[in-house]
């Protein structure tokens, strides 16, 4: 009885104090991360690439403090497999399942300081948000360039342009090691929207295969490792303030290492994925065999879970 008393007070304080440390702790790493954006605008490459590693930095101890928050408030216990061989020296394509906004927390944490610091490809709009936008460009994020099937409908000649651009966007990255992350089932998962698709798999999504290719369209010559990350939650998918509570008291995470040169020499991707449906049907395929294992890998947690209890 004491004890579920002190949970009942203590939790949500202990919550409400971590959300204030996640907070100020990005507004002061924000801060030097916009000023050192304004001296990267100085067109010298050898100084951009010098701020480019400042940027990181910055970023890297954003990411070391939110850990520490974790483990004060948090307590969550995280088992990861495959982290083994992993360099902030090489070029990775992180790929995972998507539950939760934890998933992101998740992901920096146990790539934090093994792998270059995580990036998302971004619309080129984003690019406009005030102070964000800013950010996410000191800070590397590419920015994708799509053009949609009715512009190019009316005007083709911009077929392939949007490729192009992104892949020259993207030339930094050949001398300074990069991982992009892509969710490539699109959204989180919820029983709703696993039912809409006709629950082809017990706890995924579809993945899509779009995201992806483009960005191996655009820097799989820059890339070397693909890393496909399987988040398993045991006591079942947590939310945001859940997590800061410390109601979540073990995450598994398992990560496979597979190369992208076997990938793209492979018949399964081509450069003219975008052109050939036989090609896109291909990569759909191999994509969603991938997806199938690692629907399996749950479901052997979950039945590993089940026998423990």
């Amino acid at each position: 009885m004491f004890y579920s008393m002190f949970s009942t007070i203590f939790t949500p304080l202990f919550g409400a104090i971590s959300v204030i440390g996640y907070f100020i702790n990005t507004l002061f790493w924000l801060v030097p991360i916009l000023i050192f954006s304004f001296f990267k605008l100085i067109p010298i490459k050898i100084w951009q690439t010098f701020m480019s590693y400042l940027l990181d930095g910055c970023a890297t101890f954003w990411i070391s403090v939110n850990s520490a928050n974790q483990n004060l408030f948090s307590r969550t216990k995280f088992e990861v497999t495959g982290l083994e061989g992993l360099s902030r020296k090489d070029w990775y394509l992180v790929i995972s399942n998507h539950q939760s906004w934890v998933d992101i927390l998740v992901l920096q944490r146990i790539f934090n300081h093994k792998i270059p610091f995580l990036k998302f490809f971004l619309k080129k709009e984003l690019i406009w948000v005030p102070f964000l936008g800013l950010a996410w460009w000191a800070l590397d994020f590419p920015f994708m360039h799509r053009y949609s099937k009715a512009l190019l409908a009316k005007h083709p000649h911009l077929k392939g342009k949007d490729l192009e651009n992104t892949r020259k966007a993207c030339e930094k990255f050949t001398f300074k090691p990069v991982s992009i992350m892509n969710f490539v089932e699109g959204t989180r998962l919820t029983e709703e929207k696993r039912t809409r698709q006709g629950a082809k798999f017990q706890h995924l999504l579809k993945p899509k295969a779009g995201g992806m290719a483009f960005v191996l369209g655009a820097m799989g010559e820059q890339l070397h490792k693909l890393l496909d990350v399987t988040i398993h939650y045991p006591e079942g998918t947590p939310s945001y303030w859940e997590f800061v509570c410390g109601k979540v008291k073990k995450v598994q995470v398992q990560i496979k290492v597979l190369s992208i040169q076997e990938l793209l020499e492979s018949d399964v991707y081509g450069t003219d994925y975008f052109d050939d449906h036989t090609q896109r049907v291909k990569f759909q395929r191999w994509l969603t065999e991938l997806w199938k294992q690692k629907d399996q890998d749950l479901q052997n947690a979950l039945a590993k879970k089940s026998q423990d209890v």
